[in-house]
């Protein structure tokens, strides 16, 4: 099949996405709870080619099981071996927040060593047609809402945005990965009448409502709800102790900058670091040099903390001008992915 050849989602007589089919798949079957290792497996052993710098949690996988907008019954397919391996995993994540959109999520990963045999294609097909069928019933009866499926590529992996392409979707948007090894942190002022201090548990809510106002304006950012928003805080990945907030003179928190440890990922990259997940300013409080702010007392709560390096992720078009201002900071961009999307 060509590249710039458009697939059309595939679902039965029922609506239901027809399962694969593929001389080199004994079964493909919905998942469960108890495949959260199965799933692991998959996405573990596709991260060490992908993106061998970071490996994605098993904690993360077992997590979106909690989560009342997943239904991994209907959402999560998985591809066995004839020995009973897993080889081949992918879901479609309807976001909970309809407000505004209905945005589709495709993730998904085919073991290296059964690559290149039209099993991803197979997978894909499925994942399409379970998110056009999400879609479908999110939109019976209800408003019209714009509606967009999404998936990410690594750069390096070209047979993945090949594969999106040829179902339709289209680059959108590029991100990279951006990394500052441990050394002296610029003195930034604080303007008057603010403070930063470190994340505490109890502002868990007013930060997902800041976080909320910040990313308004985001490319293909919706609101965190409160469950998701709470799976974040209270992983074991979460750092309020490196994490920093900005109040106001009321103890509005105005902006942040949230960071997440992940011990599995420092064998991965040779030495130890922090992960930036979330770095914002309330909409209200833009242009006041409180980013740099907030980011350089997260970096020395790192550096403090003996951790070389801390690392991030940004979108290279982002409104905010994020890319200047983590250059400025250290930051050296080392690795690329890509937003690909369908607007059915």
């Amino acid at each position: 099949m060509s590249a710039d050849s458009t697939v059309e989602p595939r679902s039965g007589d029922s609506g239901e996405p027809v399962l694969p089919q593929h001389p080199d798949v004994a079964l493909w079957r919905t998942a469960t709870r108890a495949d959260i290792d199965a799933l692991h497996g998959v996405f573990a052993a596709a991260d060490a080619v992908d993106h061998p710098t970071w490996i994605t949690p098993r904690e993360e996988v077992a997590d979106t099981f909690d989560l009342p907008h997943i239904d991994h019954a209907r959402d999560t397919l998985i591809g066995f071996s004839e020995d009973g391996r897993a080889i081949a995993a992918g879901s479609s994540f309807l976001h909970p927040s309809r407000s505004e959109k209905l945005s589709v999520h495709l993730a998904g990963s085919v073991h290296p060593a059964w690559r290149r045999r039209g099993i991803g294609r197979e997978l894909f097909a499925w994942q399409n047609a379970r998110a056009e069928q999400q879609v479908a019933e999110a939109a019976a009866g209800a408003e019209t809402l714009p509606v967009e499926l999404k998936t990410y590529a690594e750069a390096v992996n070209v047979g993945h945005q090949t594969l999106a392409e040829a179902f339709g979707f289209a680059a959108e948007r590029w991100f990279a990965t951006m990394v500052r090894p441990r050394s002296e942190v610029p003195a930034v002022a604080a303007p008057e009448g603010v403070e930063v201090v470190a994340y505490t548990s109890d502002r868990e809510e007013d930060a997902r409502e800041a976080r909320n106002d910040a990313f308004r304006d985001h490319w293909g950012s919706l609101p965190s709800t409160s469950e998701g928003w709470g799976k974040f805080v209270g992983s074991e990945f979460f750092r309020g102790d490196l994490s920093r907030l900005v109040v106001d003179g009321t103890g509005r928190i105005i902006a942040f900058c949230l960071v997440t440890v992940n011990h599995d990922d420092w064998e991965a990259r040779g030495r130890s670091n922090a992960y930036i997940d979330l770095i914002g300013v309330v909409r209200d409080r833009r242009r006041q040099g409180l980013a740099p702010l907030v980011i350089a007392h997260a970096l020395q709560a790192i550096a403090d903390a003996d951790i070389d390096e801390a690392i991030l992720d940004v979108d290279t078009e982002s409104p905010t001008g994020a890319n200047t201002l983590y250059s400025g900071l250290g930051f050296v961009a080392e690795e690329r992915s890509v937003a690909l999307v369908r607007r059915p």
